[in-house]
Formats: C-alpha cells, sequence, structure tokens
C-alpha cells in the first residue's frame, strides 16, 4: 500500500432579500473571521511545538492529543474509508479508528521532522461548500515554502479542521484513494487494511 459537498408583493420581496441578503454576508464574514482566528491559534500551537527543543518523540506525543482537539480525526477517518464504513461492523469502526488516529499523528510528526524556524502566515478565508478555507503559506528551514489550505467545518458547535489541502492535493482525498483501492485489491475486505495499517504502525514503532 503505498503513501503515499416565496415572493411576495414587490416591496415585501425587496425588502426581504435584502435582509437576507445582509444576514447571509454578515454570517459569512464571521464564518470567515472565526475560522481564520481558529487556524491563526491552530497554527501557532502548532509552530509551538515545531521549534521548540523536543526530540522527535516527544513532539510526537505532544501533537496526538493536539490533533484531536483542533482536528475532526474520527470525521477525516470516516471519509478514508468511503462506502465501505457503511458496510463495516461496529468492531472494525473501532479498531479502524484507532489505527487512524495513530497513522494520522505519526503522518504530521513525520511531515514536522526536526525542524526549527518554521513559520506561517495567515491568507484570505473563503466559502468552500459549507465550509470555510483558510489560505496559509508555511515555511521551514532550506525548504521551499508550501501553500497549505486549512478546510474548516463549523456544524459540531465549534471549527474542526476536516481537511488539508497542500499545493493543491488534499490529504483526505489521497488518503480515501489509496484506502478504498486496497481494500478493493483485497476482494472488500476491510480488515486487510486494519492488517495493513496494524503492520505500518509497528514498523513505524
Amino acid at each position: 500500500m503505498r503513501k503515499h459537498s416565496s415572493r411576495r408583493e414587490v416591496f415585501i420581496t425587496f425588502i426581504g432579500i435584502a435582509c437576507l441578503t445582509v444576514t447571509r454576508s454578515a454570517f459569512a464574514t464571521d464564518s470567515a473571521l472565526s475560522a481564520k482566528m481558529f487556524v491563526k491559534t491552530l497554527g501557532g500551537q502548532l509552530v509551538d511545538i515545531i521549534n521548540s527543543d523536543m526530540s522527535p518523540s516527544e513532539k510526537k506525543t505532544r501533537i496526538r492529543p493536539f490533533l484531536d482537539r483542533m482536528v475532526d480525526v474520527d470525521d477525516v477517518a470516516r471519509y478514508c474509508l468511503g462506502t465501505y464504513w457503511r458496510t463495516s461492523t461496529p468492531e472494525q469502526r473501532r479498531h479502524y479508528l484507532d489505527l487512524f488516529h495513530a497513522m494520522f499523528t505519526n503522518s504530521i510528526a513525520d511531515k514536522l521532522g526536526d525542524y526549527r524556524g518554521v513559520t506561517f502566515s495567515i491568507g484570505r478565508a473563503s466559502p468552500s461548500g459549507e465550509d470555510m478555507a483558510v489560505e496559509t503559506v508555511i515555511v521551514r528551514p532550506n525548504q521551499a515554502s508550501a501553500n497549505v489550505l486549512w478546510i474548516v467545518n463549523q456544524a459540531s458547535g465549534g471549527p474542526k479542521v476536516v481537511d488539508m489541502i497542500a499545493e493543491g492535493v488534499s490529504l483526505r482525498l489521497t488518503e480515501r484513494q489509496d484506502y478504498v483501492s486496497y481494500i478493493e485489491r483485497n476482494n472488500g475486505n476491510i480488515d486487510a487494511l486494519i492488517r495493513a495499517l496494524t503492520r505500518q504502525i509497528e514498523r513505524h514503532g
């Protein structure tokens, strides 16, 4: 396996549309500001961990609960399993979610490596379906700058990251293609994916 969503009379209608437009505009503005502040806080805390003097293993220990608070990891995990989530058993789901959390943490930690001096800047926020897409630029020493879109969803009552798009490539879409393809190559056997993830985590240490 490579690692790789009535009209009434003219005057009343006009007023209604005007009010609705203002309401929608204000809502979009509030949502954009909220998403930008959330990503700014999230990115700042993540950069603090990256730039710390902690060892890579210590960083990983710090990152796991941090990601669980800021990222809707379960939602990403369900998305990555595609239609197989609906056909999986409760036990398979529990096992898969546990593995996915570990895999997600390892993936982020590996990308961070042992960097120091990482910075990021916030750009604009714009609607992306029912979510908000916040533009950022991440700068790492001796590396090309990375343009990253943080997709933020607020449906659960508080903002959560549900995807990261780096240089036009969606993290969750890439993982979904990998996972679903692997299951299909194994005759629709979800347990085959679970075993493969288990082996990968064990090799990672």
